[in-house]
C-alpha cells in the first residue's frame, strides 16, 4: 500500500520537511478542509496535555472529528493485537494517531495500516515537537542554514528528533551530554549523513552552547525513568542550563524546553521565565506543527 506515514522525522526529506513548515505557517483558509467529514483516532498509552490538546485541534482546524481514545481501550496485544486494532480503525478514520511505549508498536501499525499512522511519542523518537521546534526557531531566527543549535541532557527521544530535524535544515549540532547518555559514534555519523553543517558532542553543557543560536533541554527523568531519579540527579548535576550557559550562547540566542518543565532541576527559573525563553511559542507552534503534518499526509498543496 503506498500510503504515507509519520513514524520519524527521516520519513521526511528536507524538501519534505520545508513542505510540512510551510504548511505549519499557512493561513488556514489556504489549506481548505482535507478532513472534511472524516474521522482521526488519537491513540494515547501515555498522558499528555499539549500532545492531546494541539492534535485535536489541528484535526478540526483541518474540518475533521479527532476521537481520543485511553491505551486500555484498545490494549495492544492484550485485548487486541496491534494489528487488529489499526485494520478495525482504518476503516473507521482517515487517519490514526499514536503516543506508545514502544515504537514497534507504530511500526506493526504502519505495515499493515490503509491509512496514514503519525507518532506522537515513542520512547525512540517524538517528531511533532521537533517539527515545532523547527517551525518555532524559524520564526526567531530566519533561515537555519549554518546556525548552531545547542542540545544539553539526555540524548533522549526528544533530542534524536530535533537533531534530525535541525541536520535536515543544515545547522550546526552541538550536544552536551553527561558520559553514558549521549549519542554514540554511528548515531553522530548518522546525522552527519543527513545534511547537518557539522556534528559535536561535548561532555559539557557550557563548551555545547558556545556561540549556539537556540539551547534546547529537556526533563533529567522521562516517563518511566522514575527509578532512575536518584542516579540521574548526580549525573545531570553540572547540566542545568542556567545564565552561565546562556551567556557563552550567542548574544540573540533563544531557549527551548519541550515541557513540562522542572524549575532549578534541568533549568532555572531565571532563564525559563526569562526574555531569552520561547517556551510559550513553541508550545503554541505543536498545533500548527500538527496541522502541517496532516495537510501534509492529506496531500494538500499551497
Amino acid at each position: 500500500m503506498n500510503v504515507r506515514h509519520f513514524l520519524d522525522v527521516t520519513d521526511l526529506s528536507a524538501r519534505d520537511l520545508n513542505t510540512v513548515l510551510t504548511l505549519a505557517q499557512a493561513d488556514i483558509s489556504r489549506l481548505g478542509r482535507p478532513l472534511a467529514d472524516k474521522g482521526v483516532a488519537l491513540i494515547f498509552e501515555k498522558p499528555s496535555n499539549r500532545t492531546r490538546h494541539s492534535m485535536e485541534m489541528a484535526v478540526v482546524q483541518l474540518g475533521g472529528h479527532p476521537i481520543f481514545t485511553r491505551g486500555e481501550e484498545v490494549g495492544f496485544d492484550e485485548r487486541e493485537t496491534v494489528e487488529d486494532v489499526t485494520r478495525i480503525m482504518a476503516g473507521y478514520h482517515h487517519a490514526i494517531a499514536a503516543r506508545v511505549f514502544a515504537h514497534s508498536v507504530l511500526q506493526r501499525m504502519a505495515r499493515v495500516s490503509s491509512v496514514p499512522i503519525i507518532n506522537m511519542l515513542s520512547e525512540q523518537s517524538h517528531p511533532l515537537q521537533a517539527i515545532a521546534d523547527v517551525l518555532t526557531m524559524r520564526q526567531e531566527l530566519g533561515n537555519l542554514n549554518k546556525k548552531t543549535v545547542a542540545w544539553v541532557g539526555d540524548y533522549n527521544n526528544v533530542a534524536r528528533s530535533l537533531v534530525e530535524a535541525c541536520a535536515l535544515e543544515g545547522m550546526h549540532i552541538r550536544l552536551g551530554c553527561p558520559k553514558g547518555y549521549g549519542a554514540d559514534d554511528d548515531e553522530l555519523n548518522r546525522i552527519s549523513k543527513l545534511g547537518a553543517a557539522s556534528v559535536e558532542q561535548h561532555s559539557s553543557a557550557q563548551i555545547a552552547a558556545i556561540g549556539a543560536h537556540a539551547v534546547h533541554t529537556d526533563v533529567f527523568v522521562s516517563m518511566g525513568q522514575e527509578s532512575e531519579t536518584a542516579k540521574r540527579m548526580i549525573d545531570f548535576a553540572s547540566f542545568r542550563v542556567d545564565a552561565s550557559v546562556m551567556a557563552v550562547a550567542d548574544n540573540t540566542a533563544i531557549f527551548m524546553h519541550c515541557l513540562p518543565a522542572h524549575r532549578e532541576v534541568e533549568v532555572t527559573a531565571e532563564v525559563i521565565d526569562g526574555a531569552q525563553s520561547r517556551v510559550v511559542s513553541q508550545a503554541h507552534n505543536r498545533m500548527h506543527a500538527a496541522r502541517g503534518v496532516l495537510a501534509y499526509l492529506m496531500g494538500v498543496t499551497i
